[in-house]
């Protein structure tokens, strides 16, 4: 062949010719020139079937051609047709043998007989590849389309394996473009979805970043000029490899474009450049040869040129690849996930697989089903259907029975490659079946009425439910969206806040049962928040610490049940008193034992607290009191022990319990009762003295410690260095004494007398007998300094002071005249 400009133009335009349209930006660096179409003309159209052991196929799904199958073929040519072809069918048996003459069958497309019958032609022994050749008829072309492949066997060897190649990836990519372009004009937003999933079965290779542009982009992005296109097949020879001929500086010149510069091309393209540079060195004086892409459907190929054939010498042979002559290889076919389980009554069921493109792309994979058996062991076959975009087989359960199958079984994949059969992966199935479902106790008691509740069921049957929804009484339910955890777990989030607390169901229905599934639950009140339980040894009861303890009913520890001491307010955080139903058995809990406390919460959750028992609190006991009285009130005569004069003095005396010696850390904390007043008795402020290790001497001066305003019951505890409080335990009662001077009285024996002095608010009453039976009442806000009271008995007056009114003291005044 000569090398000058117009082969190297002439091959150029073959060349780019021959690209897919999707692949054209390849070739960006290079001027175009003439049409850049890529096999986009419409060529003759061919019929065949193979017949195999009795077995008849049409051409589509047949794979490969074997020893002794008989092809049938017949050409769809006008019969008007001004040029006539020549129908020539030749085998190969390798590039370095050439062919007997009596391998090549010639037919004359005109020939009514052929027109109307066809022609068949036996694949002989021996043979290896295949090829049907379209001349057009000048007389002599069997004898020279014959010679030509008999002395370039190779060539001719190679072309009839590109031309099979080009012709399935462009099947592939047909089969991938179609899902875009459809999936585009019906659901744009489930486009990266289904594409992705086309791209796995069809092994083509995607550009994420087409899913970041806005959707009216993300088709053009897909389909035009991008690496996305490329397939991840590199099983075709590059003709980056090639080295030799014009060819080579033209390949040389692609693989330097932006697209190419790694020498990664699609097996499209690599099988569509070698075809030209094959072509391109077949030219004779009289015939030039261009391949012809197959395109099968049934029993029909279409043929798809990239170039219009010449009808001028060099006239244009056609070469189509026929079916390889082999044993046919099925692909492996392999599940994507093998452990994952499947519904087999869901009717949009998929079966995702892996590793078989062609299965996708054409039809040499046919009468597909899925294998099971039923509960007496027969066997059922149910129709598979591969579906490239939704990513799998779609099986068609449609035949299926209620109550057919098992809860649990196993299905494989089968049907027929070509003429032979094939079995492809297993898979793990689930039939619908009524079912208990599981939940968790700690997701069942956290379910609270106004929040949002996360909830996890659990069944071998959660492959198959198709729906879940919450029902409140007889209202309307309202969907629960959820997913599928993992094969026996359904993950959802159950919409509880505009709820009221009670029961409630989940209807879970599933794949071809009528009747859900009902769960019974119960949204709660917001629930106690529980923080620790204190329990000091040798104590019959605790505080529980946390927030709305107002729901505790009861707790229980080792086997001894608490009952709260009062309700607690549900609008404070705080403590919560519980008291044991069996107060020995609590106080032998020893210190540092560890328990877990199980709180019950008035809706009869179970609520579980770690807890350890804590040291034991200190505690003393009162041995004695002492109150000395004050020089205020010196008229007043106390009529109880346990009075203490607000400007007196008390001593009381103290042994320590627990521990056993008082340490000279702790502390004695003296309050009223009311808690308004408080103070800390040490031995470091002089106010405890140690008697010995185990005895003590407590001193408290009430006015100084507490105030002019502190009055009522006193209290005593001991606190701890830690601040570990023992209980309180009744001191006095603190009493402020008014400053009386006398008492004047009338000359009668019947008239009233009159009592004067000062701070007499701090009297409640004043009576003339101990027994109060004629009492004089002060008011409230009183501020007189004298006050109308009965006649003394003698001297003697009764009062009750207002700071203690249950006690009745005396007082012992003169008794004046009146006027003195």
């Amino acid at each position: 062949m000569c090398c000058g400009g117009s082969a190297w133009m002439k091959l150029r335009r073959g060349v780019l010719r021959n690209l897919p349209w999707v692949a054209l930006a390849l070739f960006a660096a290079l001027p175009a020139t003439g049409d850049t179409a890529a096999f986009d003309l419409s060529g003759p159209r061919i019929e065949m079937t193979v017949t195999h052991g009795g077995t008849t196929l049409p051409i589509s799904e047949a794979p490969n051609l074997q020893a002794g199958d008989r092809v049938w073929i017949q050409t769809d040519l006008p019969a008007d047709e001004s040029v006539h072809y020549l129908l020539i069918v030749g085998f190969l048996q390798g590039p370095t043998n050439p062919p007997p003459e009596k391998w090549f069958t010639a037919v004359e497309t005109w020939d009514k007989h052929f027109r109307q019958e066809g022609a068949v032609i036996t694949v002989p022994r021996g043979a290896q590849q295949a090829l049907a050749l379209l001349a057009p008829d000048t007389g002599g072309g069997l004898s020279a389309v014959r010679s030509a492949v008999r002395s370039k066997p190779g060539v001719f060897v190679r072309a009839a394996r590109d031309l099979n190649s080009a012709s399935v990836e462009r099947l592939r990519l047909d089969t991938y473009l179609n899902t875009v372009k459809s999936t585009s004009e019906s659901d744009p937003k489930d486009l990266k979805t289904r594409s992705a999933l086309a791209a796995r079965t069809l092994g083509i290779k995607l550009d994420q970043d087409c899913f970041n542009k806005p959707i009216e982009q993300q088709e053009s992005c897909l389909v035009q000029g991008n690496e996305q296109l490329l397939l991840q097949d590199n099983s075709q020879t590059m003709v980056a490899s090639l080295t030799t001929g014009p060819s080579a500086d033209l390949i040389g010149a692609v693989s330097s474009t932006p697209i190419a510069h790694s020498g990664y091309y699609s097996p499209y393209i690599g099988s569509v450049v070698d075809l030209v540079r094959i072509m391109g060195s077949l030219h004779s004086p009289n015939y030039e040869y261009i391949p012809a892409l197959s395109i099968p459907n049934a029993e029909k190929v279409s043929l798809r040129l990239n170039s219009p054939p010449s009808f001028h010498s060099p006239k244009s042979v056609l070469v189509v690849g026929l079916p390889p002559v082999d044993t046919a290889h099925a692909p492996e076919i392999r599940a994507v996930d093998p452990t994952q389980q499947y519904c087999l009554d869901k009717s949009s069921l998929v079966l995702p697989v892996t590793g078989a493109p062609l299965a996708f792309a054409t039809h040499q994979g046919h009468d597909f089903f899925l294998q099971i058996k039923d509960k007496s062991g027969k066997d059922l076959k149910l129709p598979a259907t591969p579906d490239a975009e939704r990513g799998g087989f779609v099986i068609d359960t449609s035949s299926l029975k209620a109550g057919e199958l098992n809860a649990s079984l196993q299905g494989t994949l089968e049907g027929q490659w070509g003429f032979q059969g094939f079995t492809g992966p297993t898979f793990r199935f689930q039939s619908a079946q009524p079912t208990n479902w599981t939940v968790p106790e700690a997701q069942r008691a956290a379910l609270v009425a106004g929040h949002e509740g996360a909830l996890d069921l659990h069944s071998n049957a959660a492959v198959c439910v198709q729906s879940v929804e919450m029902q409140y009484a007889v209202a309307k339910p309202v969907k629960v969206e959820w997913s599928l955890g993992k094969p026996d777990e359904l993950k959802m989030t159950l919409p509880l806040k505009g709820e009221t607390p009670g029961p409630f169901k989940l209807l879970v229905a599933q794949y071809g049962l009528a009747i859900p599934d009902a769960i019974s639950l119960r949204a709660y009140a917001d629930e106690a928040k529980l923080e620790r339980f204190r329990i000091h040894a040798g104590d019959a009861g605790g505080e529980l610490i946390g927030a709305r303890l107002d729901e505790v009913a009861s707790l229980e520890l080792n086997g001894i049940k608490f009952a709260p001491e009062k309700t607690a307010d549900p609008t404070s955080d705080g403590g919560l008193l519980l008291s044991a139903s069996n107060a020995q058995a609590a106080e032998t809990l020893k210190p540092g034992a560890q328990f877990t406390a199980h709180v019950t919460l008035k809706d009869d959750r179970v609520l579980d607290l770690p807890t350890t028992i804590l040291e034991a609190r200190p505690k003393v006991t009162l041995v004695s009191v002492s109150v000395q009285n004050g020089t205020a009130g010196s008229f007043v005569h106390l009529g109880n022990s346990q009075e203490l004069p607000q400007d007196g003095s008390v001593v009381f005396a103290l042994k320590s319990e627990a521990p056993a010696d008082f340490p000279r850390t702790e502390k004695i904390e003296v309050a009223t009762a009311d808690g308004s007043s408080d103070v800390m008795l040490s031995v470091d402020h002089g106010n405890l003295i140690l008697q010995d290790a185990q005895s003590l001497l407590a001193t408290l001066d009430p006015l100084k410690a507490f105030g002019p305003s502190a009055f009522g019951p006193l209290r005593f505890r001991p606190v701890s260095y830690d601040g570990t409080e023992g209980d309180w335990q009744p001191l006095a009662t603190l009493v402020r004494i008014p400053m009386l001077k006398e008492v004047q009285c009338p000359p009668t024996a019947s008239g009233s007398c009159t009592l004067t002095g000062e701070n007499l608010y701090l009297v409640d009453a004043v009576a003339s007998d101990p027994s109060f039976t004629h009492p004089v009442s002060v008011p409230f806000g009183f501020a007189a300094t004298s006050l109308t009271v009965p006649r003394p008995d003698g001297t003697l007056l009764y009062i009750k002071l207002r700071d203690d009114p249950a006690t009745v003291d005396t007082v012992a005044l003169p008794v004046l005249p009146d006027g003195q």
